[in-house]
């Protein structure tokens, strides 16, 4: 059987393709739940985000928390900048500015859909970066199909939602599922869903995410749909 990673890259579209390629920019409305609960709604509401798809050092959401505002992540900084360039907050190592209760602000918003955005646009292909381990675990049967099985542990220099994480692949070799908890909330989980898939310069994206909790057994709890993600256009270069 061939090795599970070299597989859902190639289906992907290929790492060659991938290393030619260099920036990411996506319109996009990220809605849902959460954004409810931590009394921030509304604020990725048609953003446009861009990135290098090879480092997370300048994460861009444009339109964020206003029309010409925009948040500039990197994993140790954050700013929240408006039209002229200036900038309105700014926050040192943003991960420790948390707990698992309280209601966020604009940059607690910044920091997780920068860092989460990047990882969800760049999977399968980050895995294959060094400091990333990964080895095939048990298939998943859901809508009719196995899913293949793939464990990600994650080097901690990239900011993500935890460091092991499992992601689960079609006959095809394209992402169906995937699995992890959120150690900023307080080690909630997520079933992340990814479908509507478009060729975009040779690299297969999907353009629809649909974020569950889970329940002790792995399955997907249907009410609340904590994230939501749509990608109205999407270019790489």
């Amino acid at each position: 059987m061939i090795e599970l990673l070299d597989f859902v890259v190639k289906a992907h579209g290929g790492l060659d393709r991938w290393n030619q390629l260099k920036t990411v920019t996506a319109k996009m409305t990220v809605a849902g739940a959460i954004w409810e609960f931590k009394q921030k709604p509304g604020l990725l509401t048609d953003v446009t985000f861009e990135s290098s798809i090879h480092d997370q050092n300048h994460v861009v959401f444009k339109d964020f928390a206003g029309k010409g505002n925009q948040s500039v992540f990197r994993p140790d900084k954050l700013f929240i900048k408006n039209e002229k360039g200036e900038t309105l907050w700014m926050r040192d190592d943003p991960r420790n500015a948390y707990d698992a209760t309280s209601p966020w602000d604009e940059l607690n918003v910044a920091y997780f859909s920068g860092y989460a955005t990047w990882n969800y646009l760049t999977q399968p292909f980050t895995y294959t970066l060094p400091g990333f381990t990964t080895e095939e675990v048990a298939p998943r049967n859901e809508n009719g199909e196995t899913w293949r099985g793939l464990k990600i542990t994650f080097p901690s220099d990239i900011a993500s939602h935890t460091r092991e994480q499992t992601s689960y692949f079609g006959e095809d070799g394209l992402l169906r599922r995937h699995d992890y908890t959120v150690d900023i909330l307080g080690g909630a989980t997520g079933a992340n869903y990814a479908s509507d898939y478009q060729e975009v310069n040779g690299i297969m994206v999907p353009t629809k995410r649909r974020i569950y909790p889970r329940d002790a057994k792995g399955d997907k709890v249907p009410e609340p749909l904590l994230v939501s993600i749509d990608i109205a256009s999407i270019s790489l270069s």
